[in-house]
This record gives C-alpha cells, sequence and structure tokens, in this order.
C-alpha cells in the first residue's frame, strides 16, 4: 500500500522521503494510541475463562466463586457463562474442599482452587503437601495431580499477622509443586495458562494490591494460545552494574528503585523471577556475571527466603564474578503489626532497595571515584 501511495506522490513532484517519514510518524501515534491495557484481574479472569471454554475438564471451586463473582472478582461472569457444575461456591472449609479438588485431579479433571487468601492453604496443607505434590513420584508416575491453587499472598494492608504472609518460600521448598508469582497483567495471563495445562500441582501466588493495577499488554498475549513457560525470568531492565531480583509485588518496587538509581549513574538489572519453583539460575547468573553484584528482594521472612536460596545458587555457580557481598532485602523477621506505621516498615520499601543497590555498587572502587 504504502509503495502505490509512493508512486502517486512522486507523479505529482512531492518529496517522497518526507511522506514517508511523515506516513509512519502518524501510524506510529495510532498505534500506540489504540495500545490496549488490561488490569492484572481482568488478565486472570480472561485466562480463566478462555481455559474453561477450550477444555471441559477445567472447573472452579472456592469460597464465593460463584454468585459473588470472587471475592475479588477475578471469577466474574464465569458462573453465569459456565454452571453450577463448573463454577462451585463450597462453604468456609478450605481442607474439604482441596481435598475434593486433589480427589477430582487424581480423575483426570483439572480444578482450579481458589483460596481467598493463601493464608487460609494452611488449613488444607496436608492435602497440598502429601497429596498433591507427592503422589506422582509415590505411584511412580502412574498418577498426575493436574490441580492449581491459587489466590492473594503476602501482605495486603491493614490485615495483621495471621493475613500477611508470604508462602513462596514455604512452597517452593516441597519437590512435586510448581510455584509461581506474577506480577504484570502479561504474567498473570500467561502464567495462570501455563499453570491449568501442566500436569502437575501449581501453587499461584497472586497480590491483592496489584489486582486493579493496569499494564498495557500485546496483541500476542491477547491471543488465546498465549502462554508463558513455567521456569522462565523476565528481564525487566537491562543494566550493567548490579542485578536486581524481585518477584510479584517487589518487582513494580525494584523498577521504581532503578528509575532512582539511574539519575545518580548506576544502571541496574532487574528479573522478575515470575517462577519460584523450578527457578530460572540460568538467567539470575548470567545476569550477576554480566554486573558482578546481587540484591535479592522479597517481601517474605529472611530467614530461608527465596533470596538466600538465590544467593546460594549464585555462591555455588558465580563467586567468583562477585565483585561485592549479596545484598538481601526482604520483610522484617517478626509478625506483621497491625499499625500502619508500623506495617510499612516491616516490608521492603523503594528507598530499602535503592540503598542496598548503592551499598553493593560503591564496594567497587569504580563507582565509589564517581560517587
Amino acid at each position: 500500500m504504502l509503495g502505490v501511495i509512493r508512486q502517486r506522490v512522486a507523479c505529482r513532484g512531492i518529496p517522497t522521503r518526507n511522506f514517508e517519514r511523515g506516513i509512519r510518524v502518524v501510524a506510529s501515534r495510532s498505534l500506540s494510541s489504540t495500545a490496549k491495557e488490561m488490569t492484572v484481574r481482568e488478565a486472570l479472569n480472561s485466562a480463566l475463562d478462555e481455559e474453561m471454554s477450550a477444555d471441559p475438564k477445567v472447573f472452579l471451586m472456592g469460597e464465593e466463586v460463584g454468585e459473588y463473582q470472587g471475592a475479588y472478582k477475578i471469577s466474574k461472569g464465569l458462573l453465569e457463562k459456565y454452571g453450577p457444575d463448573r463454577v462451585l461456591d463450597t462453604p468456609i472449609t478450605e481442607a474439604g474442599f482441596t481435598g475434593i479438588g486433589v480427589g477430582a485431579a487424581y480423575y483426570g479433571l483439572k480444578p482450579v482452587i481458589e483460596f481467598m487468601t493463601f493464608n487460609f492453604s494452611m488449613q488444607a496443607i496436608d492435602h497440598i503437601i502429601n497429596s498433591a505434590a507427592k503422589s506422582n513420584y509415590m505411584s511412580a508416575g502412574q498418577i498426575s495431580v493436574p490441580i492449581v491453587f491459587r489466590g492473594p499472598n503476602g501482605a495486603a494492608a491493614g490485615v495483621g499477622a495471621q493475613h500477611s504472609q508470604c508462602y513462596a518460600a514455604w512452597y517452593g521448598s516441597c519437590p512435586g509443586l510448581k510455584v509461581l508469582a506474577p506480577y504484570s497483567s502479561e504474567d498473570a495471563r500467561g502464567l495462570l495458562k501455563a499453570a491449568i495445562r501442566d500436569p502437575d500441582p501449581v501453587v499461584f501466588l497472586e497480590n491483592e494490591l496489584l489486582y486493579g493495577e493496569s499494564f498495557p499488554v500485546s496483541a500476542e498475549t491477547l491471543d488465546s494460545s498465549f502462554c508463558l513457560p513455567i521456569g522462565k525470568a523476565k528481564v525487566e531492565r537491562a543494566g550493567k552494574d548490579v542485578t536486581i531480583t524481585a518477584f510479584s509485588k517487589m518487582v513494580g518496587y525494584t523498577l521504581q528503585a532503578a528509575d532512582i538509581l539511574a539519575k545518580e549513574g548506576i544502571s541496574a538489572e532487574v528479573i522478575n523471577l515470575r517462577s519460584i519453583r523450578p527457578l530460572d539460575r540460568a538467567t539470575i547468573n548470567a545476569s550477576v556475571r554480566k554486573t558482578n553484584r546481587l540484591v535479592t528482594v522479597e517481601e517474605g521472612f529472611p530467614q530461608h527466603g527465596v533470596g538466600a536460596e538465590i544467593c546460594a545458587s549464585v555462591l555455588e555457580d558465580s563467586f567468583e564474578y562477585l565483585d561485592a557481598p549479596v545484598e538481601r532485602i526482604a520483610g522484617a523477621d517478626v509478625p506483621m503489626p497491625y499499625a500502619a506505621n508500623l506495617e510499612r516498615i516491616a516490608v521492603p520499601q523503594v528507598e530499602d532497595i535503592v540503598r542496598a543497590a548503592k551499598r553493593s555498587c560503591y564496594r567497587s572502587s569504580s563507582l565509589a571515584a564517581t560517587a
């Protein structure tokens, strides 16, 4: 089409180079203005909808997922579309409906079990760990357990110690489980589809405070066949001075910290883990071998945390590349306070990440000299 226009413009004596430049500018503005944005809530809802439509074995079960359309409206419209046989409201009995879900998975169905918060999954942890995670191994591969356990994880706001825990390290330590933690709408949509299609049990850790956040999504992301690989991290921002790893809500904080660091001449590479188990050790180590420094960020407890596992991996595989000790940013090693001022200092903030990255970088004489 542009070639035809070019010929006609040339016939009229108009310089084609300037005309083509103008056409491209207008086209790029048109494309950018029509770029699609989607909330994390919408991404999860669309992923559930499409997978339930594609596979009649997929069903959703949990508290208030049907008539109320989900405590956080993730299942909005699904009961009306698929009916009560595939969108099942349950009593407040996590041990009961999780056990039913695992049993259904044994028989070839694909349950998606929603916990109103992952703190309530502790009521069902025997089914998750001893039944779902271990059955494939204990049956010598004869029993697959294609089940997804999903819901909000980690700290929200003002919900106290019993509703604010991060379970990434808890479930990430268990063989037989896959553990995913999305950040963006692309993550949420692609990883949930991958989780539902996977033949093994998947723990899918969402974040309540991200549900309403909007992110740009590509046409590829919106395609019904879109799926992200489990076990692969994403480099959200390339850098050369320090590697910063994070997952879930902390990715956003880390990207904000990277912007601040850039103004001070520090180029931070930000890695969105996406997958806690399996962990993408290759991407992490490749980044550290380039930047020679590492900061890990998580909102869970520091002892035996995800950051501790990443530290161990880097020390085992890339120790000789480190120019400074690893910096580990995590939640405070205390139960979550209820008071808002104490709650804020109990979880990592952007300024904590900035300070840690600067400490790591300024241990190097080359960067310290320019500081």
